[in-house]
């Protein structure tokens, strides 16, 4: 897949970014080399290859994460937060209705 110049021009419009011609040119170039990367890695058959958990589990390996515990480290204040609440209901905040 590639994009024409008046395809980064339609991008640009939607995002409401302004770009000069020079500009246009040089995103389309680097868009096209982006797009090109891709479907080179899109081609290549990864039948049988396990994903790995973190890059560098590829040079080293039996990489596990370290990952810290899950465990609360902070009490529950919800009642404190809600005490200066204008509005509140069965631990949620009350909200006007904002669309109909």
């Amino acid at each position: 897949m590639s994009l024409a110049l008046s395809d980064v021009k339609r991008i640009a419009n939607l995002t409401r970014l302004e770009l000069t011609e020079d500009q246009a040119a040089s995103t389309l170039d680097q868009l096209n080399v982006i797009f090109s990367l891709v479907e080179q890695m899109c081609s290549i058959d990864t039948t049988g290859i396990e994903p790995l958990s973190h890059p560098i589990a590829a040079i080293r390996q039996g990489l596990s994460l370290r990952l810290r515990e899950d465990e609360v480290t902070e009490p529950n204040r919800r009642e404190d937060y809600q005490a200066v609440a204008p509005a509140t209901e069965d631990g949620l905040y009350l909200v006007s209705k904002v669309i109909e």
